[in-house]
């Protein structure tokens, strides 16, 4: 991969050309977007409960397994067998959208509860990848 500087600066009117002297860097998007290869996996979105933190309908999420949860992370889990994306407030027990059209959901005593993995990752495509198209 090839990466051009930009540096803007105010009130000039000319600037030499940014791929005059570009820089080639060893980049991998796997070593950039994933921490921990076998304890990750790639999930899809779907619906708009999280646009509030950035995540809109069909981004790809990367969930990693390995990492410490925490108060307030975005994962991804399994609520009585749907898969959901939310923010875990694990002082309170509820499963937060970032949306407010969506009520917080409670984690309760007899629900079928369990953390898959925390959300570290989004991406977003602004054009169909074919990658991803169902045939």
């Amino acid at each position: 991969m090839k990466v051009i500087p930009l540096a803007a600066s105010a009130g000039i009117t000319g600037f030499e050309s940014p791929a005059a002297d570009y820089t080639q860097l060893p980049l991998s998007l796997d070593e950039l977007l994933i921490e921990h290869p076998s304890a990750t996996f790639v999930g899809r979105a779907c619906g708009d409960s999280m646009t509030g933190v950035g995540i809109f309908d069909q981004d790809l999420l990367i969930v990693d397994r390995h990492v410490k949860l925490q108060n307030q992370d975005v994962i991804v889990a399994n609520i009585n067998g749907e898969f959901v994306c939310k923010i875990l407030d694990t002082d309170r027990r509820l499963l937060l959208s970032a949306n407010q059209a969506y009520q917080p959901v409670p984690i309760m005593e007899f629900d079928q509860f369990s953390v898959e993995g925390v959300v570290i990752r989004s991406v977003r495509f602004h054009r169909l990848s074919p990658v991803l198209c169902s045939p």
